[in-house]
């Protein structure tokens, strides 16, 4: 598979639930994952028709170096991937092979293995239908499954964190516990168990006053128990408590205040002493009298003679009655205020509050209403007495108020993306759900959930939003008093205009500038390398850019609040390079070679030579040029184009180039005295210099005469030979031109000096 396809696969595999079926393009070769563990991937793959076998091959996404591969027969159709890494993504291809190890079709997917699993550092019971397990946590999970264990009945919950408990065991019994780590891909396996046994039930208590000093308690036997203990306390917390240890079932409570109530807490214990859950039950002694009523007392006395007259009435007054109206509300300074009626004979009023933590307070206040300082989340157990010279009122209704849930605090607003910010906050106490809400002039966005995470999408790029987090309950609503943050999303994407050419590896970039407090970097990215540059502006330059080279050139916007997606990329190509070398080489009196070095980006090339004269010139694709009708002995300017294929240009100018002097025309030989030979031309200038060459079978010579000769006297030449006479413009480096015309001559003798001189035509030899 090549590497883009593999990226691609990843890139798609990471947003795939855990167990899922894939499918391979156009062939029907599909492969399933029905379970995952910590360090197995259990699997399954269709039968393809001509495989002999097939290929499985794991690749960890995020680890270097950690792949399995393994070969299976035509028959084995599933298979279990083992010795993987704990909470590791791995990309997972199945091929199938035919005899000669060709793949006939393949399918891909991604799968997450399970975290690893944990270790129970203690699990306990408190309460008999719960245990409690405490744990270390374990990397990458998000959740974990507790198990309770008793038999064949088996009891499951989800938590999020340690200590979990799981609820809806079975009093005095022994169970099991497990636990198990879980993410997207899958379970872990269970941890090693603990044996942990439930606390016994409490008793159930019923109790009745046979005395107006004494109260009869009762309950029935419970599973498991060897003992049991009953107190007994008035409730309004006045007097000393009285506690029985038995190991019958009943008890009876006797010298106790007439008309009072009483609150009885039971509770068993097992053969080791551990105590179970408690019971909690209300009894009032039997009265004589009605509450809040005033009665006239005399005493009459008989006897077998009669009745006596009744003495003087007193006035007896009875304990109030409770009190009613009773009313509870929450100010903003986080005060419960407790109000009620007033009660006929009722000197003082004591009210009881006990929040659900276990934590009572009380008031006590001659009014009708008393302040309790509450905490958000808490459910309180509200309770109103009323007391005279008589006792304590009869128990009235016992309210409950439950406070606000507590506002999220220190919630963090990390920016992911410039349209995306994730909101994480602590859970809070009474809350059951949250609402995040970011706010900015434009429109708001929500997103409600019970975990303590959000991811708030869609949001505007470059935009400043308010964001609170709400809590809710579905007691009293949602917290609306809760503190906000406000939170900038990244930039907006910088969408390029167009790029200019300052000068010769110079290029501004401009774009539209559509951020507040931003800055630009722009980056032009090729096989050359990187080239940055900044600016907080709507344009950059980028310099130093190396010729003859393809650029991509993109734009990110970057603040505070992050960084950008970068724009679209836009394709930048500098004009050609300049060739280093350039040689000119007179081939003819009006024919010059040009070569040149290549130039990087060149496609082509116009090379030039200019002179008042004329203009010669010519484009090619080679790095060679042959120019004609060159005037000899003339300054030419030499200059040279380099030409990239969408036609950018380069204007390369390089040192001036001058053509040799014209060569003499009308060469003659004439004989000069018995043993001279002399050579005349008619000269093109009359300030040039001239060489000639004579070059014959027995001998080859030379002359050069002053400026301003036409003509060159050789003395001592051997007759009877044939010689190539060729006179040429002398060159300032005293190098022979070798294109001016050749003319060939016989030198006869005449005894032993030259005789006739004949012309016998131009040679056609190339040199000399």
């Amino acid at each position: 598979m090549r590497g883009s396809e593999r990226a691609s696969l990843l890139l798609v595999g990471l947003h795939l639930h855990s167990l899922q079926v894939v499918f391979s393009a156009n062939t029907g070769f599909s492969m399933s994952i029905y379970d995952v563990t910590s360090r197995s991937i259990y699997l399954r793959w269709s039968k393809f028709s001509g495989a002999s076998s097939y290929r499985v091959t794991a690749t960890a996404v995020n680890s270097v170096g950690h792949s399995l591969l393994a070969y299976f027969s035509d028959g084995t159709l599933k298979s279990t991937l083992t010795s993987l890494i704990p909470n590791t993504v791995y990309a997972i291809q199945a091929e199938a092979i035919d005899k000669n190890g060709i793949t006939l079709a393949e399918t891909q997917t991604v799968q997450s293995t399970a975290p690893d699993v944990p270790v129970i550092d203690q699990a306990y019971s408190k309460l008999s239908n719960s245990i409690t397990v405490e744990w270390r946590a374990v990397p990458g999970a998000t959740s974990y499954l507790l198990a309770a264990q008793d038999g064949d009945a088996c009891i499951e919950t989800v938590v999020t964190k340690s200590p979990g408990t799981v609820m809806g065991l079975e009093p005095a019994t022994s169970y099991r516990i497990t636990i198990r780590s879980v993410n997207a891909g899958g379970k872990s396996r269970p941890s090693p168990s603990r044996k942990t046994t439930t606390v016994l039930s409490a008793p159930v208590l019923s109790a009745s006053s046979p005395s107006c000093d004494s109260i009869a308690v009762s309950w029935k036997a419970v599973y498991m128990a060897v003992g049991f203990s009953v107190s007994l306390m008035r409730s309004d917390g006045l007097g000393r408590m009285l506690k029985q240890n038995t190991t019958n079932t009943s008890f009876v409570f006797s010298n106790l205040d007439p008309g009072t109530l009483y609150t009885i807490k039971a509770y068993a214990w097992n053969a080791n002493g551990l105590p179970g859950d408690d019971f909690t039950y209300n009894q009032r002694t039997i009265p004589s009298l009605q509450c809040g009523s005033e009665y006239s007392v005399s005493v009459t006395a008989h006897n077998d003679a009669g009745s006596s007259n009744p003495t003087d009435a007193v006035s007896l007054k009875t304990i109030p009655c409770a009190p009613g109206n009773i009313s509870i509300k929450d100010d903003e300074h986080g005060n419960l205020l407790v109000s009620w009626s007033r009660v006929n004979f009722g000197h003082y009023y004591v009210v009881f509050v006990k929040s659900d933590d276990g934590l009572e307070v009380y008031c006590n206040t001659s009014h009708t209403q008393c302040h309790f300082q509450s905490d958000c989340g808490f459910t309180y157990f509200v309770s109103v007495f009323a007391y005279n010279n008589a006792g304590q009122s009869p128990l009235g209704d016992v309210f409950n108020y439950t406070t606000a849930p507590c506002c999220p605090s220190n919630f963090r607003a990390v920016p992911v993306s410039s349209d995306t910010v994730e909101v994480s906050w602590a859970p809070v106490r009474g809350a059951e759900m949250y609402e995040t809400k970011a706010a900015s002039g434009r429109g708001t966005v929500l997103c409600n959930d019970t975990a303590t995470a959000c991811t708030l999408s869609a949001l505007r790029c470059n935009t400043r939003y308010n964001v609170t987090v709400y809590s809710f309950s579905e007691a009293r609503g949602s917290n609306t008093s809760c503190a906000s943050k406000y939170v900038a999303t990244a930039p907006c994407s910088p969408e390029i205009k167009n790029i200019s050419k300052e000068a010769l590896s110079v290029i501004s970039v401009h774009w539209q500038s559509n951020n507040e407090e931003a800055t630009y970097i722009v980056t032009a990215r090729g096989e050359a390398g990187l080239w940055h540059c900044t600016s907080s502006g709507n344009s950059c330059t980028l310099i130093n850019l190396p010729c003859g080279s393809a650029f991509s050139v993109s734009v990110v916007a970057r603040s505070p609040a992050g960084q950008s997606l970068p724009s679209y990329s836009v394709p930048l190509e500098t004009a050609p390079c300049c060739p280093k070398d350039l040689k000119l080489t007179q081939v003819t009196q009006s024919v010059t070679n040009v070569t040149w070095s290549a130039g990087m980006g060149a496609h082509t090339y116009a090379t030039t030579l200019e002179s008042p004269k004329g203009q010669a010139r010519c484009h090619t694709l080679q790095n060679y040029c042959l120019l004609g009708c060159i005037t000899c002995g003339t300054n030419y300017t030499v200059s040279l184009k380099a030409i990239s294929e969408t036609g950018l240009t380069s204007h390369c100018t390089y040192q001036g180039y001058s053509s040799s002097a014209c060569c003499p025309s009308g060469v003659k030989l004439y004989r000069l005295g018995n043993n001279g030979i002399r050579v005349y031309w008619r000269a093109s200038e009359e300030t040039i210099s001239y060489t000639t060459d004579l070059r014959g079978s027995k001998g080859n010579f030379t002359c050069s005469p002053r400026s301003g000769l036409s003509y060159c006297d050789i003395t001592e030449i051997p007759c009877g030979d044939v010689y190539t006479a060729v006179v040429s413009p002398a060159t300032d480096k005293r190098l022979k031109l070798t294109f001016c015309p050749k003319k060939i001559y016989s030198v006869t003798c005449s005894g032993s000096s030259v005789g006739m001189v004949i012309y016998r035509g131009k040679s056609s030899a190339e040199h000399i």
